[in-house]
């Protein structure tokens, strides 16, 4: 499986647009390759750079159908987005995207995917840790895509 973005390059730097010192936006996703019984697709970054135990978990979208190979940028802050799935809670402890804003230095963002062979029994708004838990023993192949971002100023770590 392959997870790409046209809004920047793999390893590379993630545009303002989509942190805290932009618009705070979601970028635009595309895979390719995902295995034939692929039933359902889950996506997660997180910024293992960041200064609290097991990083910062800043994106949860689950049951994101097979059929679909594609995210928009900009996927509103609900619990439920038709046509794409469920959200959950990210460790700002709101549902939905919340772009990189590391307080000091280069931090290093994780996007991945996974493709699962069933479909998730969780509510909208799950944390990571229910997310985890629940696809773990699931999960038939996944895809990673790696974006780096500094706030203006602060590089220093």
């Amino acid at each position: 499986m392959r997870l790409t973005s046209a809004a920047f390059h793999a390893k590379g730097v993630i545009p303002t647009r989509y942190t805290c010192e932009g618009d705070d936006i979601s970028p635009e996703l595309s895979w390719s390759d995902a295995p034939a019984e692929t039933k359902c697709f889950v996506l997660v970054l997180h910024d293992p750079d960041a200064p609290k135990a097991n990083g910062f978990v800043h994106w949860l979208v689950y049951n994101i159908p097979p059929t679909v190979t594609h995210i928009e940028e900009n996927i509103p802050r609900q619990a439920t987005v038709s046509g794409l799935g469920l959200q959950g809670k990210n460790d700002a402890g709101t549902v939905g995207y919340v772009g990189p804003c590391p307080p000091k230095g280069m931090h290093r963002y994780f996007f991945r995917l996974y493709a699962l062979r069933k479909q998730l029994d969780l509510p909208p708004g799950a944390s990571y840790e229910q997310l985890k838990s629940e696809m773990n023993a699931w999960i038939i192949e996944d895809a990673e895509l790696i974006g780096t971002y500094a706030r203006r100023g602060r590089t220093a770590a």
